[in-house]
């Protein structure tokens, strides 16, 4: 009676399982969510390589799961509010790569003439393709035991891990194709000017080094609206400790993630930027920085940004095939780029400046 009671509520919680999951994607693309439900549980049902042997629905339901992957992925963070004011070339993504017309240059203009016929300019454009960038999670187990009797909740929870983790690669790829290279007069690298930090790391940011960006970017003839700036922690820190103006405003606005809109510039805070060498060159990516190495506060017109996402492929080896240790691995591959249309007179970067 026991196991037949087992054998019952595995069911009763697959079915749930299923039925939410598919509502849920049958939502998402404008279908009655009762469809959707019904679908999911038909499709498990049938299914029979998703399901360890000797349940009912305890397998991993791979298009839900992919499907959910994506939903979750595309909604915005409220602690990212800086990704979200880049626009989105999704829908110009074909096979992961976007193709971009490279304009081959303006026709000359003619002042006062009285030369007839005219002269003809041909103006060459040309295709320019990029390839969106690979992330891939590494494997995670998932033991037949931990799924037995519809633990759902472990799959959820890995889930979201690896969502979580791709989401800030994405980010942090994105925001250290932003920066600046090193200092130029059409992409700016300033330090900073402030007294010496507590700990005696690094001289402080102040006001005036954001005045200081406001006017590189005016030199730069970049427009007054969509200037961001998102400071790291140790900036953050910096005028919250010696700017009043600065702390008023910090967290005002929590719905965008939005510090403040100081000189021209809407402020975000996210310690995943770009540190900086003694030399002035930017860290290249995935390099691990060293003692001498600064992080930066990064600067940009979201007009000339750009980001996009790809493909999103769940990977799934099943734990009956697995004799040794019954478990299933899962992860995640997803293709997304995040970088300047432009590398002039659209970016620049605030470092910390040694003692």
């Amino acid at each position: 009676m026991g196991k037949f009671l087992k054998i019952v509520m595995v069911a009763i919680c697959a079915i749930t399982f299923n039925s939410a999951m598919g509502a849920a994607i049958a939502s998402a693309v404008d279908v009655s969510a009762v469809v959707g439900a019904v679908t999911a549980n038909g499709v498990s049902v049938l299914a029979g390589s998703f399901m360890p042997q000797g349940s009912l629905y305890t397998g991993v339901f791979t298009e839900v799961w992919t499907g959910e992957m994506i939903k979750a992925f595309r909604t915005a963070a409220e602690s990212l509010g800086w990704y979200d004011r880049i626009r989105s070339y999704n829908q110009y993504v074909n096979n992961d790569v976007i193709h971009f017309t490279e304009l081959g240059g303006d026709p000359t203009v003619l002042v006062n003439n009285d030369t007839y016929p005219l002269a003809i300019e041909t103006l060459e454009d040309a295709d320019k393709p990029v390839s969106l960038d690979k992330f891939d999670t590494t494997a995670t187990p998932v033991t037949d035991d931990e799924l037995h009797a519809c633990s759902y909740d472990k799959m959820a929870s890995v889930q979201e891990r690896h969502r979580e983790a791709l989401k800030e690669a994405l980010r942090k790829k994105g925001i250290h194709a932003i920066a600046p290279k090193s200092n130029a007069d059409t992409a700016p690298v300033i330090s900073t000017t402030g007294e010496a930090s507590a700990d005696g790391t690094h001289k402080k940011m102040t006001f005036a080094d954001l005045l200081a960006l406001k006017r590189k970017f005016d030199a730069m003839g970049i427009p007054q609206n969509d200037r961001v700036l998102v400071m790291c922690s140790e900036h953050v820190n910096d005028l919250l400790e010696s700017e009043q103006k600065f702390k008023e405003h910090y967290n005002i606005n929590q719905t965008e993630g939005k510090i403040a809109r100081l000189y021209g510039f809407d402020i975000y805070e996210y310690n995943g930027t770009p540190y900086y060498g003694a030399n002035g060159q930017k860290l290249a990516w995935g390099a691990l920085a060293g003692d001498g190495d600064k992080q930066s506060s990064v600067a940009f017109y979201a007009g000339r940004m750009m980001k996009a996402e790809g493909t999103v492929q769940f990977y799934h080896s099943e734990a009956k095939n697995d004799t040794l240790y019954h478990r299933n691995l899962v992860n995640f591959r997803m293709w997304g780029i995040c970088l300047p249309l432009s590398e002039k007179n659209c970016t620049a970067a605030i470092v910390s400046a040694s003692v």
